[in-house]
């Protein structure tokens, strides 16, 4: 049954995985150039990734292909399975978690709130990311993409992991940093927060109506009772 009276104003806390927990941007700047090479197209510096990522390897591989392949199924396919092949081998070799990120889930964790990861990264390496940098169990429950759930910003994922920890989604801050987070977590019924630590500038989490812009990740903390006192996405129209 879904606790529907909990004090403070939120109990937990849904995190974004790349470019919120973890700086990833390198690997996968890194394997999908790997990939791309392998195929024969040219390769994208490591800024454009920062617009590119977010939605998933399938989209990621369709958007780093020159226009005129995009519409190439066949090609597009070899990509996905390139791009998975030599971010298996490399998916942990630059990837750190951000700064404050350890201390704030540590202080989560002591203060009993309930934390979950929901990304757009292909499950299997998602949990291999969880599981490498992140204390064991610290996390409730992770999900990437699967085949037969819908990525964000689509909600069904985030609405399923509140049910499964019984916890309605008004009491859940979301933490990310892109418009597709943000998005996800307004269509969720969820408190969305942007990380500007992240992979996107804080123009777009604003316009995606980010309730907040976190320019630290202890920051968050202030949420938790209803006290938050970060940057306002009005304010950050003009950075």
């Amino acid at each position: 049954m879904i606790e529907s009276n909990i004090q403070p104003p939120y109990a937990a806390v849904l995190f974004d995985l790349d470019g919120t927990l973890l700086d990833t941007l390198d690997d996968l700047c890194d394997s999908m150039n790997s990939a791309l090479h392998g195929l024969g197209f040219p390769p994208h510096p490591k800024d454009a990734y920062r617009f590119m990522v977010g939605d998933g390897v399938d989209t990621l591989a369709r958007r780093v292909l020159p226009p005129e392949r995009r519409g190439d199924d066949e090609v597009w396919k070899a990509l996905v399975a390139a791009m998975r092949e030599e971010y298996g081998r490399r998916w942990d070799k630059k990837t750190r978690p951000y700064a404050g990120i350890p201390e704030l889930l540590d202080d989560l964790e002591a203060m009993g709130v309930k934390m979950a990861v929901l990304s757009n990264k292909p499950n299997d390496f998602t949990l291999l990311n969880v599981g490498r940098f992140f204390k064991r169990n610290i996390f409730s429950a992770v999900s990437g993409a699967k085949p037969d759930v819908p990525k964000k910003p689509d909600p069904s994922a985030a609405i399923a992991l509140a049910n499964e920890l019984g916890i309605v989604p008004e009491r859940w801050l979301y933490l990310g940093d892109t418009s597709t987070d943000i998005q996800t977590a307004l269509r969720a019924g969820m408190t969305p927060l942007g990380a500007l630590w992240g992979f996107r500038p804080a123009e777009e989490l604003a316009d995606a109506g980010a309730k907040a812009l976190l320019e630290r990740p202890s920051q968050l903390l202030e949420y938790l009772n209803g006290t938050g006192c970060a940057t306002s996405p009005t304010d950050s129209r003009g950075r």
